[in-house]
This record gives structure tokens, C-alpha cells and sequence, in this order.
């Protein structure tokens, strides 16, 4: 199996009891999943986790054994529930240091600005030993890099940035392609006519997304591969499967 044809995956921590209480809506899932996708890397699965060491610990763990990247938002502020960088040291056996170059970005930011490199501020500078910095040119504040995780802002224009500052710079594999199909119909009555044309394209995965408009029934066929030509196959059989029973569709969605 070359590096296009494997199947390249990365976990997802968020962390933070804002999250979980829904004071704050959660931003990054998506635009994580969109950037990892690009990248040619699927996002496998995510777990939100309140700001409690044992259990980002027990994610960390968990997902960085699963998957070939793991990438954790929130957490690596200047406040005392600030923890990721303790929970991830600690899952990792290392100690918390301050990096040099994460202080001098920090001090070159607040000074710039007419304030000072206070002591709170300087926590954002630590690190769980041996890691290396994502630029940060939001806040001055860098993400972490350390071996296969990416420990990133939970503020999701900074979350942004960073992953900018990534890109390109992970081995994936081929990027996953999609096409959208809408049809007026229950998910229900295509539901076998679905699973055949997805077993008879081995590569490709169909997914069934029902709405209701209007006051009607329908669902948005979301057809994915890495392959260009399987992807197109996949959607004219299924089109012409959906016409064969009399069924409209709308290549696009609905």
C-alpha cells in the first residue's frame, strides 16, 4: 500500500468546561475536520473533556494511541484552569519548561503594546519539554508541537491561524472527495437501494442526511472517496438508480 492509498487519521481533545456547559459554542470541530480533509487526513474522532487533569490525560492517551495525529484545543491561556500543557506532560512522562523562544515571541508581543511580560502571561510560554511552537499571529501566544500532537488556542480565528501555520507540513494521504445529491424522499424507502450502490463501489462511502421543508420529506446523499473516477461512478449509479425508481434528484443537494 503506497502513502496515497493508506488511510491517514487524527484524534480530536476539546478541552474546557465552557464547552461542556455550552456557555461557549464549539467552532473548531468543523473547521478542523475541513483543514484535515484538504490535508489529506481524516478526523476519527473527537472528545470534549471539562478542565480536569485526569481525564484530558485519560484523552490524550487514548487518542494519540488511535490515530497517526492527535491535535487538542483550549486550555493554553494565562489563567490558573488553563491545564493542557500539565495534563499533556504528564500523560507524556516529560517535564513543563519555559521555552525560550515562546517567552521572547511573548515579551516582543506585550512589550510592543506598551504592557508588560507579567508572570501569568509568561505561563503561556510553557511547554511540555522537547516541544516545538506553532506561530501564532493573532495573540502572540504560539500552539505546541510535540511528536505527533498539536496542541492549539481554543479561540477559533487563532485555532485558524495555526492550523495555516501547518499546512502542508503533515504526511496524509490522498485528499477525500465529495459530491452531494438531494432527493424528495424519506431516507427510509432508499435505504436498500443505498447500501447496493455503495457495496458495488468499494472505495466510496455514501451518507444520508434527512430534512424536513416545506412541509415535505427529503435527504441530501453525501457520496465521499479518495479516488476521482470511483466518486463519479458511485454518484451516476446512484443517479441512475434514484431516476429507475422514479425519483427526482438534484445533483448539488437540496
Amino acid at each position: 500500500m503506497s502513502a496515497t492509498d493508506r488511510i491517514w487519521t487524527a484524534g480530536l481533545v476539546i478541552i474546557g468546561d465552557e464547552i461542556l456547559s455550552g456557555r461557549t459554542h464549539d467552532k473548531n470541530i468543523a473547521q478542523i475536520a475541513s483543514w484535515l480533509q484538504v490535508q489529506g487526513i481524516r478526523l476519527s474522532e473527537v472528545r470534549v473533556v471539562p478542565d480536569i487533569e485526569d481525564r484530558i490525560v485519560e484523552a490524550v492517551d487514548t487518542l494519540r494511541a488511535a490515530n497517526d495525529y492527535l491535535f487538542t484545543t483550549g486550555g493554553i491561556g494565562p489563567t490558573h484552569d488553563d491545564i493542557t500543557v500539565d495534563a499533556i506532560a504528564k500523560a507524556l512522562g516529560v517535564q513543563v519548561v519555559i521555552h525560550p523562544e515562546a517567552r521572547a515571541m511573548l515579551e516582543r508581543y506585550y512589550t510592543g503594546r506598551g504592557s508588560a511580560l507579567t508572570e501569568a502571561r509568561l505561563r503561556m510560554a510553557r511547554v511540555p519539554e522537547g516541544a516545538e511552537l506553532i506561530p501564532n499571529r493573532m495573540s502572540g501566544a504560539p500552539g505546541i508541537r510535540i511528536g505527533n500532537m498539536f496542541i492549539m488556542a481554543g479561540v477559533p480565528h487563532i485555532t485558524a491561524g495555526m492550523l495555516d501555520s501547518l499546512t502542508g507540513e503533515l504526511e496524509g494521504g490522498a485528499p477525500l472527495l465529495t459530491e452531494t445529491i438531494g432527493c424528495w424522499t424519506a431516507e427510509s424507502e432508499v435505504a436498500d437501494l443505498l447500501r447496493e450502490v455503495e457495496r458495488a463501489h468499494e472505495s466510496a462511502q455514501i451518507g444520508s442526511y434527512p430534512f424536513f421543508r416545506e412541509g415535505r420529506v427529503g435527504a441530501n446523499f453525501v457520496i465521499r472517496s479518495t479516488d476521482a473516477e470511483t466518486l463519479k461512478s458511485c454518484v451516476d449509479t446512484l443517479c441512475e438508480a434514484l431516476g429507475e425508481n422514479g425519483l427526482d434528484f438534484t445533483p448539488g443537494g437540496i
